[in-house]
């Protein structure tokens, strides 16, 4: 099992980026088939570029400093 400190280690490097353009993201979740479910809210909630910004930024980033970890999606709650 993802230590769930680890995966919020690694978004709370990413937060101060997405935070500068009026969102931010927190951890949801982390499933046993070692998905990562976040929340984008505030300005990234609903942003067309919000997705991009997840894949190519932050599940790139998470994955490079924890490998295990399958994919990073976003869940609105």
């Amino acid at each position: 099992m993802i230590d769930k400190a680890k995966i919020q280690e690694v978004l709370n490097k990413i937060r101060p980026s997405i935070q500068a353009d009026g969102g931010d993201i927190e951890l949801v979740n982390v499933r046993e088939d070692n998905v990562v479910e976040v929340k984008m809210t505030g300005a990234c909630h609903g942003c067309p570029m919000a997705t991009l910004t997840l894949k190519q930024g932050v599940e790139r980033l998470v994955k490079l400093e924890i490998p295990e970890v399958k994919e990073v999606i976003n869940v609105n709650l």
